[in-house]
């Protein structure tokens, strides 16, 4: 049989269901996987486990059942899990592998398949080249259940539901959070987060906390055009004065202040930096990628925090948190972590800090963003996500490599960057960038200025010069 070479993207291998993303696929995969930690280690055993998304428990029978037919033994979660579950697994119970089966933000008829290191984050890009690399063309999916695997012990079932609640529990003081003066409501976009905030925070308004396999539709990304009900809630209840939304597996996060105005990862990063640098005394360095504002550096700078700019994947932040002493890092797309905590996005910890910072202090969302514009200034971000043919997207990224572009409309620009993607710093402060996804036929257009109408006009301009 013909069978394609499978690629992992940014951040894990994704596909369509049942078109690429098939149980033999994800077979294949699972025999690379093995045969990459039989290499390093005998008697290896890996963290498994799903998200809410379609498929997630066939998928990761399927997993569990190759690695055991290999000789790799697997600790299989119960139920749904968040990534940040998996790969805080992974470190507890010193496993040298966690497998996550999950696409993340992306839209319900795909699935995916994120690798965790030992570390308790994302695995190294070099790891995941060599998995990648031995991946066969050809696998044998084993026939025999899991119980037979169970009896083997090869197979054992964990809880890592109750394993992360008890770890959050000793990382927040849960009794000044219930009884805050700021309510907040969570929406889990029907994602991997639900049971976990209805456990921690049982005050809090829940919002699509069931389960939904297709999301109803849409892609469980925290974006402001995808958070219309959060936002409503929000803007229309007094007492709630924060919104709380993480993505299909519960690693990225997306806020919302009592006005019901999107508060996004550029301005949480910020916030993050100076509630535990300033309020808390805490140190390091801040690690961002390269589509994060600028402003995170002019804030460090008035700190005197280094700051380190890596490619777009939270795998390149993970490999440098476990080296360094790092305070904070973070992705435009919502994927932050922080000190204190395991080297992995996670979308309800840091909503959790960012919760407690203002039961802390007394002060709303909307007064704490506005303590860091008083060092950084008022800035507006956007990005437009333009779905276009694969051909067509390479080579508006081919002659944007090449200076093909001078200007952006009225918007010119005095230098290029390109680390990962073009960034064109703009004449008037602002910003704009170009960059492919890795995983979908989409143009990311990222831009900022110091407004919205004029970060919508920016992003307006480079359309019509692109396209």
């Amino acid at each position: 049989m013909t069978t394609e070479k499978i690629k992992f993207g940014t951040d894990g291998w994704r596909a369509i269901i049942a078109q690429d993303f098939t149980v033999y696929n994800v077979g294949r995969v699972s025999k690379g996987l093995a045969d990459w930690l039989l290499q390093k280690n005998s008697a290896p055993a890996v963290v498994v486990g799903h998200d809410c998304r379609f498929g997630g428990a066939l998928f990761t029978e399927i997993t569990a059942k190759v690695l055991c037919n290999n000789g790799v033994r697997v600790l299989l979660a119960k139920g749904f899990v968040s990534t940040p579950m998996i790969s805080l697994g992974v470190l507890q119970l010193k496993a040298d592998q966690g497998v996550v089966i999950t696409a993340s933000h992306n839209p319900p008829s795909y699935n995916g398949y994120k690798l965790k290191g030992a570390h308790g984050g994302p695995s190294s890009p070099n790891d995941i080249a060599a998995v990648e690399s031995l991946i066969p063309g050809e696998v044998d999916v084993p026939a025999q259940s899991l119980d037979y695997w169970e009896e083997k012990g090869l197979l054992e079932y964990i809880n890592l539901e109750d394993m992360y609640v008890e770890y959050i529990k000793g990382k927040f003081d849960f009794e000044a959070l219930t009884k805050s003066p700021f309510k907040i409501a969570y929406d889990a976009m029907y994602g991997a987060g639900q049971n976990v905030v209805r456990r921690l925070l049982p005050g809090a308004v829940l919002i699509h906390c069931d389960d939904n396999p297709g999301f109803h539709g849409q892609a469980p990304e925290p974006l402001d055009k995808n958070l219309k009900e959060l936002a409503h809630t929000v803007a229309t209840t007094p007492e709630i004065k924060i919104g709380l939304a993480t993505d299909g597996d519960a690693d990225r996060i997306g806020l919302y202040n009592g006005d019901g105005n999107f508060v996004d990862a550029h301005n949480i990063i910020l916030l993050l930096i100076h509630y535990l640098h300033k309020y808390k005394g805490m140190n390091g360095k801040v690690v961002i990628a390269f589509t994060v504002t600028d402003r995170v550096k002019k804030l460090c700078e008035v700190y005197g925090l280094p700051v380190e700019v890596t490619p777009v994947g939270f795998k390149y932040i993970s490999e440098i948190m476990v080296h360094d002493d790092v305070l904070v890092g973070g992705e435009e797309s919502g994927g932050i972590a922080v000190k204190g905590h395991i080297p992995e996005r996670d979308g309800i910890y840091d909503g959790l800090a960012i919760y407690e910072f203002m039961t802390k202090t007394g002060k709303t969302l909307k007064e704490l963003c506005e303590e860091v514009y008083e060092i950084v200034g008022h800035f507006y971000y956007d990005r437009h996500d333009l779905t276009i043919e694969n051909e067509k997207k390479n080579a508006i990224i081919k002659k944007a490599s090449e200076g093909g572009y001078t200007k952006f409309g009225k918007y010119g620009f005095n230098r290029v960057e390109t680390i990962d993607g073009i960034k064109y710093h703009l004449d008037n402060g602002g910003w704009v960038m170009l960059r492919a996804s890795g995983t979908e036929p989409l143009l990311r257009v990222y831009a900022e200025g110091t407004n919205k109408e004029e970060t919508l006009d920016i992003l307006a301009d480079v359309k019509k010069t692109i396209l």
